[in-house]
């Protein structure tokens, strides 16, 4: 009989551990969360800087020669089912898609969730800063752009009419686009998640999700063309700085990665096992199977009739 012994730090196993991971992976989310929109809304009283800093990114996308976002509006603007499919695609796909995705890598690929999870905690942050530091009016309240909110006149909207008794969002909190960002970095997620599998060679579609939903902030007029630019920045910074899964590594458990489970542990029983009074009996049984794996295989005692017969 083999005993088996729990090394000390190693994680407990079963229902309820998996249960104390899950709670904590979504207090952690939430408490994220919750500290960006309290940060988002520290810059709300600063209308004025928000409007200088959107003329001078205005002035500097055509500088740049970067095509206007009215362009990508008039095209939305063909049909009112066109234009409120833009503004439901802004206001309900973003947070559901990216907490799907979340708990999906979570469920069927732990490794690359929590390589996931940094990355878009180091980009959110990054954000936030960004936020802080140089508020920015949207384009859709910008004169000089003489975009329609379309939010507003078509419906549905996430933001109130007067950026100022918007209690819940920070109105002026355009660049970076996280919605952009993030919509970038779930292709990215889903992509290296699958890759190898049966359906690898159809991954590259889910970069449509990031491309539509670049056409709807800016068409929305919710964001400049160098909001999504800067976003594409921070999270390429954010994916050099988090390590990313090896190709050869096992999705291991969260928690395990997280808090380095014991070196040698089996990840299904886990414990190492430890050889026990019957580990002789074993060795022989395996010596006869060529299974050894290591362990040398007793000598060979002869029966007492051998010994008589040999005269001994």
């Amino acid at each position: 009989m083999t005993a088996h012994t729990t090394p000390a730090g190693a994680p407990a196993a079963g229902p309820r551990a998996a249960r104390r991971r899950l709670i904590r992976e979504l207090l952690l989310v939430a408490g994220f969360f919750t500290v960006y929109k309290a940060g988002r809304l520290l810059s709300t009283d600063r209308t004025g800087e928000a409007f200088r800093n959107a003329d001078w990114i205005w002035d500097a996308e055509r500088a740049l020669r970067l095509p206007g976002e009215g362009a990508v509006q008039r095209l939305l603007l063909h049909g009112d089912a066109l234009v409120t499919t833009a503004n439901t695609y802004y206001a309900a796909v973003h947070f559901p898609a990216t907490a799907l995705f979340l708990i999906w890598l979570y469920v069927r690929r732990p490794a690359h969730y929590l390589w996931t999870r940094r990355v878009l905690a180091v980009l959110t942050g990054a954000a936030l800063v960004l936020h802080l530091a140089y508020p920015l009016a949207p384009p859709r309240m910008l004169p000089a752009a003489r975009l329609i909110d379309t939010g507003q006149v078509y419906g549905p909207t996430v933001y109130r009419a007067a950026p100022d008794a918007d209690t819940l969002a920070n109105q002026f909190a355009a660049m970076p686009s996280l919605h952009f960002g993030w919509a970038l970095m779930l292709a990215i997620g889903v992509i290296a998640a699958t890759r190898g599998g049966k359906r690898s060679r159809w991954n590259l579609l889910w970069l449509l999700h990031p491309l539509v939903t670049l056409l709807v902030i800016v068409g929305t007029a919710n964001h400049y063309w160098l909001d999504a630019i800067v976003a594409a920045v921070l999270l390429g910074i954010a994916l050099l700085l988090v390590p990313r899964p090896r190709a050869g590594d096992p999705d291991a458990d969260p928690a395990d990665s997280d808090t380095g489970a014991a070196a040698g542990a089996d990840p299904d029983a886990g414990a190492p096992t430890v050889a026990g009074p019957d580990a002789d009996a074993d060795a022989d049984a395996d010596a006869d199977t060529g299974a050894l794996g290591g362990v040398h295989a007793l000598p060979h005692r002869k029966s007492t009739v051998e010994t008589v017969g040999a005269g001994k």
